[in-house]
C-alpha cells in the first residue's frame, strides 16, 4: 500500500503541473481552431503551396495532418479528462 501511496502521490504531482501547462494554451488552442477553420488558413495554405511565403518559415501550421492531428488529439484528451472518475469509498 505504500508503494501505491508514492506511486499515485508521484502521478498526481506530475498530472496536476500538465494540467496547469495545459491550462495556460486555452487561449493558443482556440485561436489554433479558428484559425484551421478560417479563410485566413486556406490563403496561407494556398499562398505556401504557390511558393508566394518566405523559405525559411516555419510551416507546421500550415500541415493539414499536423494541426488536424492536434485538434484531434486535444479533443480525445478533454473526453479523457472528463470520463476519469474515481469511485471513493464513503
Amino acid at each position: 500500500m505504500e508503494l501505491r501511496l508514492e506511486r499515485t502521490a508521484a502521478a498526481v504531482m506530475e498530472l496536476s503541473a500538465a494540467l496547469d501547462r495545459y491550462e495556460a494554451v486555452q487561449e493558443d488552442i482556440e485561436a489554433l481552431d479558428k484559425y484551421y477553420a478560417s479563410e485566413e488558413w486556406k490563403q496561407d495554405f494556398t499562398d505556401d503551396e504557390a511558393g508566394r511565403l518566405p523559405a525559411d518559415l516555419k510551416r507546421g501550421v500550415l500541415s493539414e495532418d499536423g494541426i488536424w492531428n492536434l485538434l484531434s488529439d486535444i479533443r480525445d484528451l478533454n473526453s479523457r479528462m472528463s470520463i476519469c472518475k474515481v469511485h471513493f469509498q464513503e
